[in-house]
């Protein structure tokens, strides 16, 4: 065939630049996890790496979190605004973390490099990286409780240079150094990102003076295009139709009433609008939702129900796809809205669209997922004063689906990990006492939503300061088709003991040595009518410790012998 500039592209070699590129995008990936100097981004993959060409188009992604490469285009197509491409020589780094230019909140970093072969820009490469603190009032930055806007909430980066040809602008690295509470934890992500950026700018550039520019141009032209074509093509066979759905999350603090979140989703042809119109105006509080966040979530959501897994990610699978908010609504805050809080959403945001293509294509969606809990410790370490930032995520399950059981420990939409125990106490003052699933917490159904966790934890420090952020302590995570809902989560402090209390989800606490914090998440939304699971599997159920064998009657009518 051929392709832009009468070059002529063949199948073969369109299928080798398109595995050659999300290669060097995985590269980048091993490189910066390799490197990194945090649990979350050396352990837990709480990171993204892509390519892109030199227009600023997104050819490729490696396997990492939706939230953050969803929003990449965005991002790059703001740093170009503030450093055109004829700004920029081979070693620049530009980085950004503000929410209202594509990040989804400030602890996210963005670093885009340049990529040239000989004097000719032929791409870029984009990293970003969840840094462990970037200011704020509370340690790790993510608080939302007593938080009104952006200003409060830590360190904010437009674009800017760190790097100059490879060399650190001074400066800026120790401005960030000084506004951070573990400026070696920071800056040494900061490096592990410098680190990939160069692998990934080193082996686009051989990549196109061993193949050369306009082939791989023109194979991405290609591939982009057929991309774009698949992800139309699954939708023309899905019935014309809007649907809608409600849920709400919990609230935003003590006191504070439930936030409502409305989705309408449309197909139309081969084109797909999601429209979140209905859902509640924008908090005085962090916990609000940046578009292009949203944007992230809902281009995963389109790929869930179209491509899958058949076709990698890109630019062309984007452009079938409409995301619609207004201003001010909670999904589209005005600044100088505070926004640090939105780590809670990103299966909600897929939940909710999921609900509403419940009523469209119901083999292709799950139930709601166990909440995932997001919870920071800040202190001193006692023997040498030094001051540690914990940052932890607690992974619940995964809703059922139309044909299998959920399943259990594993996030539903992020492609991060619970991070080992033994790495979170080599390096922080704490031990974990309980860490296991919670039984009789998944949804009960044809199908059972996968369990929640359970995860206990002990302060060997004075005055730590805990950040909770967790949901679905009120409203729980729903079912489908006749399915039970999850069982609800909640967060104990000092369990089994006299002063035993509840935390609200979102509570910023202050603990002492010794106290133990109980994080417990939601259970998973079941599938189908309980009475049609085969005893056979309620009875292994049973056997495994999922269910008990009272809930084993009680729920699906099984006595056990």
């Amino acid at each position: 065939m051929s392709a832009e500039g009468g070059v002529d592209v063949d199948p073969l070699t369109v299928a080798v630049v398109w595995g050659r590129l999300a290669a060097i995008a995985e590269e980048m990936a091993e490189a910066q996890q390799r490197c990194a100097f945090s649990d979350q981004v050396r352990e837990g993959g709480d990171y993204s790496t892509a390519v892109f060409d030199a227009t600023g188009r997104m050819l490729a992604q490696a396997n990492r979190s939706p939230a953050h490469l969803g929003a990449m285009p965005h991002v790059v197509r703001n740093m170009l605004g503030a450093y055109p491409a004829t700004s920029l020589a081979p070693g620049d780094v530009i980085v950004l973390n503000d929410p209202y230019m594509g990040s989804g909140h400030l602890p996210d970093l963005f670093a885009m490099s340049p990529a040239f072969d000989a004097d000719r820009l032929v791409g870029f490469v984009v990293s970003c990286i969840h840094l462990t603190d970037i200011g704020g009032p509370a340690p790790g930055s993510q608080a939302v409780v007593g938080v009104t806007d952006s200003v409060q909430e830590g360190l904010r980066l437009l674009p800017t240079r760190l790097y100059r040809q490879g060399e650190p602008v001074r400066e800026i690295l120790d401005l960030i150094g000084a506004n951070v509470r573990v400026p070696d934890a920071v800056l040494g992500d900061i490096r592990a990102q410098r680190a990939a950026l160069h692998v990934g700018a080193t082996k686009l550039g051989q990549f196109h003076a061993r193949t050369g520019t306009r082939v791989v141009d023109a194979a991405a032209e290609e591939f982009l295009t057929r991309s774009e074509q698949a992800v139309r093509h699954e939708l023309l066979a899905i019935p014309d139709g809007t649907a809608t759905f409600v849920d709400h999350l919990d609230d935003y603090g003590p006191g504070t009433p439930p936030i409502r979140l409305e989705a309408a989703v449309t197909i139309s042809g081969s084109n797909l609008t999601f429209d979140f119109s209905g859902t509640d105006p924008q908090t005085p509080s962090s916990l609000n939702c940046t578009l292009s966040y949203l944007r992230a979530y809902c281009y995963w959501v389109a790929k869930a129900i179209t491509t899958r897994d058949t076709i990698p990610q890109n630019e062309g699978q984007l452009r079938p796809v409409r995301v619609t908010a207004p201003p001010g609504c909670f999904f589209n805050p005005v600044q100088p809205a505070a926004l640090n809080g939105r780590a809670l959403l990103n299966q909600r945001i897929v939940e909710l669209l999921f609900g509403a293509l419940s009523k469209i294509v119901p083999d292709r969606v799950c139930a709601a997922s166990g909440q995932w809990v997001n919870p920071i410790f800040g202190g001193a370490e006692p023997d040498t004063g030094r001051t540690f930032v914990f940052y932890d995520y607690v992974m619940g399950g995964v809703g059922a689906r139309a044909s299998k059981d959920g399943l259990d420990a594993i996030p539903p939409t992020v492609s991060v990990e619970n991070i080992p125990v033994e790495a979170q106490e080599a390096r922080n003052p704490i031990i974990v006492e309980r860490y296991e699933l919670i039984p009789d917490s998944g949804g009960a159904g044809t199908f059972r939503g996968g369990l929640g966790v359970r995860k206990d934890i002990r302060m060997l420090a004075d005055d730590v300061v805990l950040s909770n952020l967790t949901d679905r302590h009120v409203f729980s995570a729903y079912g489908l088709f006749g399915g039970r809902d999850g069982v609800l989560g909640e967060t104990v402090l000092n369990p089994g003991a006299p002063a035993e209390r509840r935390l609200h989800s979102k509570e910023v606490v202050h603990l002492q040595r010794g106290d133990v914090v109980s994080f417990r998440c939601s259970g998973s939304g079941g599938v189908g009518p309980p009475s049609e699971r085969p005893r056979a599997k309620v009875l292994e159920d049973v056997r495994q410790g999922r269910v008990t064998p009272e809930r084993a009657h009680e729920l699906y009518g099984v006595d056990v012998p």
